[in-house]
């Protein structure tokens, strides 16, 4: 094979040249059945194919330096201010380039970077694709496991304050354009065959978060911290759109989550987008809301989610795990373990199968009021938290869970609760660690993107774009 290489990629053509020779002498080792360690051959081919895709990220990059006096950018008249080199941020590591500055005529912006508008580039000099693997590792963990994991897979060759830094640009970024995204992330998405409803939920879970302390007064102590800090638990929220076949099994979930300090308006707005947008493709699947029975949450939820906004009939039920909980804690103030287990599960499959169980139920919780016998701490209120709650719960409507289960619709949140774990639990609770507002709130959304499956096509929105038009003016 005969290949004619240009002249402006000899540099190219020379590493070509060297990467292929190495691959002969492995190939002729292997032939003379020489002995030697295949560990080191994979990381020496590469680092040699990473050499490569340098040089060539180095060719095309270069391509796209201009060095006209005038350019139209972005249909923009722009001088050109000065030259200099650059360096820009692959997979595989820096790459520098000669390029020149430009700034409008008007003078009403600062300098721009030809090349860095053409490609996209992330806090202007990060290659979008490199950015969105940096922000992938940093949703999972932390940045110093994401160098880490970096440096074992032979790419990404950089710090973790670098890691935080671009994954905070490439959160920002999704947080500025979310609306945008999400609107053609749920035009995109098919609707599985055997999906037969959608499932809304709503939850909350805590997350350490950094806060500023008062200094003490007098002088400090020595060592003590210039601007201390206390590590305060705060609510953040969870939300899934849960697609679910005729035996109310989970088919899909798309997740979402907001900080304590989010905007919960908007969070209730993209689930209701999502099942409008769900419905249009398949109108008959049957929309339900469960939630526990916090009054918050079912206040949000309720803004948007009515029938007469749906167009469609609505199910709203209270998660039937947390209903049995309080009602046990209620039967524990009177009977021992055992009857109080019997009484759970006979409870459990009267609401399953019978309508009218929630009316059965409160009947029976309400006489207990006036047998309780004295109880003091937790127990106190039991029996009165438990005739509230089903009274409640009863008169909105959210206990019917035997019609729930003859249209194939779930009775447990189980989707939510397990979000709260994976997307928050698992990344935001680990052993000391406190959060800021805007950097927690960055990870938080780009993991709920990981999570629900949808990243690559996210991103792809997000980074994925053609970059400015960038022209010789005339």
């Amino acid at each position: 094979m005969v290949l004619e290489v240009p002249a402006a990629c000899k540099t190219l053509a020379s590493t070509l040249e060297i990467y292929f020779s190495f691959v002969a002498d492995l190939c002729a080792a292997g032939q003379r059945n020489d002995r030697f360690c295949y560990a080191d051959v994979e990381h020496a081919l590469a680092m040699a194919a990473a050499q490569l895709e340098q040089d060539a990220h180095a060719l095309v990059l270069r391509s796209m330096a201009r060095d006209e006096p005038r350019l139209l950018i972005g249909g923009v008249a722009h001088r050109v201010l000065l030259a200099s080199e650059a360096t820009y941020y692959t997979r595989t590591g820096p790459v520098s380039v000669s390029r020149c500055l430009y700034r409008s005529l008007d003078e009403a912006q600062g300098s721009v970077d030809p090349i860095a508008l053409r490609i996209g580039a992330v806090r202007g000099y990060w290659c979008p694709a490199t950015a969105a693997a940096m922000a992938f590792l940093v949703q999972q963990g932390t940045v110093r496991e994401a160098e880490h994991t970096a440096q074992q897979l032979g790419v990404l060759p950089y710090s973790d304050t670098s890691f935080h830094r671009v994954t905070h640009a490439v959160g920002t970024l999704y947080q500025t354009q979310r609306e945008a995204v999400e609107e053609q992330l749920i035009a995109a998405y098919q609707v599985p065959a055997r999906a037969t409803g959608i499932t809304v939920s709503l939850d909350r879970a805590a997350v350490p978060m950094e806060e500023p302390r008062a200094r003490p007064r007098g002088r400090p102590k020595k060592g003590a911290a210039k601007r201390p800090v206390s590590r305060v638990w705060h609510m953040a929220y969870c939300a899934t759109v849960t697609l679910h076949d005729a035996q109310g099994e989970k088919v899909h979930t798309i997740r979402y989550g907001r900080m304590p300090q989010g905007d919960t308006t908007s969070l209730v707005s993209a689930l209701f987008a999502d099942v409008q947008s769900l419905r249009r493709q398949r109108p008959d699947l049957l929309v339900e809301v469960l939630c526990d029975g916090a009054a918050e949450l079912w206040n949000l939820l309720e803004t948007e989610f009515t029938q007469e906004a749906l167009g469609t009939a609505l199910r709203r039920l209270v998660d039937l795990w947390h209903l049995l909980e309080k009602v046990g804690k209620a039967y524990r103030c009177r009977y021992d373990e055992q009857r109080t287990s019997m009484e759970m599960q006979r409870w459990k499959m009267r609401l399953l199968n019978h309508s009218h169980a929630a009316a059965e139920l409160q009947a029976a919780l309400e006489p207990m009021l006036a047998r309780r016998a004295p109880r003091t701490g937790d127990d106190k209120d039991a029996v009165d938290e438990a005739v509230t709650f089903v009274r409640n719960q009863r008169k909105a409507g959210r206990m019917d869970y035997a019609a729930a289960r003859r249209a194939g619709q779930p009775v447990g949140s189980g989707a939510v609760e397990a979000t709260c774990k994976s997307m928050i639990g698992v990344r935001f609770k680990r052993a000391g660690a406190r959060w800021k507002e805007d950097t927690a709130a960055a990870v938080l959304e780009l993991r709920a993107l990981n999570l629900s499956d949808r990243w690559n096509l996210a991103m792809d929105l997000l980074l994925g774009q053609n970059g400015a038009d960038v022209r010789r003016a005339a």
